[in-house]
């Protein structure tokens, strides 16, 4: 969803496993592979420290990816510890690997209050049974049995399953806030929409952005309703977080969670921005009749989906949707069979 030629990527080439490639004095890309497709890699930062390292993000929960850390310990970071773990948000990908890191050096957690509360608070409620209210979120949506039964089988883990045990102690960041990492000035900046309290991280002496997913150069980060709060508009969160990117010079380095580190960070705003509106658009147009969130999902995914997928897809489909009803352009309504259903505000039929 970008043009790739409006962008440039100027590093050259991605590291192997357990190899650090330095992208700016003292910053350096670790990649490693994560089991979530469409994905499949997740960038790593290590910034040497006097003492040691601090790392951003930290990988998915596997013995894989712990035995790839360990190979990092005992050959790149050349006998020094991590001094410091920074999660840029709570998805597993970020902060899966965090408490095997903290616990081994005995390092401390650095994260935003509410990420690092959901967190804790998702790995707290896990269970085998699907609880009611999230079952009755989907039935909602138009959810058939089947797929139901499909949501029954997964259980409610799937977040505990990925992560370490999230540090019960943590020291917090937020907006504005400015710390010393490896001796230079970097200043926190919140997103919102991806997740709760997203920080990315900006040294200006350096000219470099740690973007975590808030700006990826290919894809736009998933943005998702879903049933802890199921009247969220976070597309409206994400949209305006945007414009917290727009100050910081044209010729920033970007350094992403997923892709390449890139050069042209207003123009891959600009992309973003356009990747939304026109799917909101296309929305408006479709919901010329009662449509259910399932119903549009053609309308946003050109491609087949998975049950799995499915569930995932929805959660954007839903965004897309409250956006519009928050806006005024779409009504949002229960029908007789307890389903909701959108409509375009402008052609409202009369209620019969």
């Amino acid at each position: 969803m970008s043009d790739n030629a409006a962008l440039s990527f100027p590093i050259g080439r991605r590291p192997e496993l357990t190899e650090l490639v330095e992208v700016a004095p003292g910053i350096h890309w670790i990649r490693m592979a994560i089991p979530i497709p469409g994905l499949e890699f997740i960038n790593l930062w290590a910034i040497r420290e006097d003492d040691g390292w601090t790392v951003v993000d930290t990988g998915t929960r596997s013995s894989r990816i712990q035995g790839w850390w360990q190979a990092i310990f005992d050959g790149a970071f050349e006998g020094k510890p991590i001094t410091r773990v920074i999660c840029t948000h709570f998805h597993p990908d970020h902060v899966g690997q965090a408490g095997f890191l903290c616990g081994r050096f005995g390092a401390p957690l650095w994260m935003t209050l509410t990420d690092w509360s959901f967190g804790r608070m998702l790995a707290a409620e896990a269970s085998e049974a699907v609880p009611d209210y999230v079952v009755a979120f989907y039935r909602r949506i138009g959810f058939g049995e089947a797929a139901l039964s499909f949501l029954g089988d997964r259980g409610f883990n799937n977040f505990a399953r990925q992560v370490e045990p999230i540090p019960s102690q943590f020291v917090r960041i937020a907006e504005g806030d400015r710390l010393d990492i490896g001796g230079r000035e970097w200043q926190v900046i919140i997103g919102r929409g991806h997740s709760h309290e997203h920080a990315s991280l900006y040294c200006a002496e350096q000219g470099v952005l740690i973007s975590g997913d808030m700006v990826l150069p290919k894809i736009s980060p998933h943005i998702g309703v879903y049933p802890a709060e199921p009247d969220a508009n976070p597309l409206k969160l994400f949209l305006d977080s945007l414009d917290s990117f727009r100050h910081l010079p044209a010729e920033t380095l970007v350094l992403p969670s997923h892709g390449d580190p890139f050069v042209g960070l207003h123009t891959r705003l600009d992309q973003l921005a356009q990747h939304h509106d026109v799917r909101l658009t296309a929305l408006k147009a479709f919901c010329t009749e009662p449509r259910t969130a399932l119903d549009t999902m053609p309308v946003l995914f050109k491609r087949q989906l998975d049950m799995k997928h499915t569930f995932m897809a929805i959660g954007e489909a839903i965004a897309h949707l409250h956006y519009l009803v928050v806006d005024g352009s779409v009504e949002k309504f229960a029908s007789a069979d307890g389903v909701h259903r959108y409509r375009r505000t402008a052609i409202r039929a009369d209620a019969a």
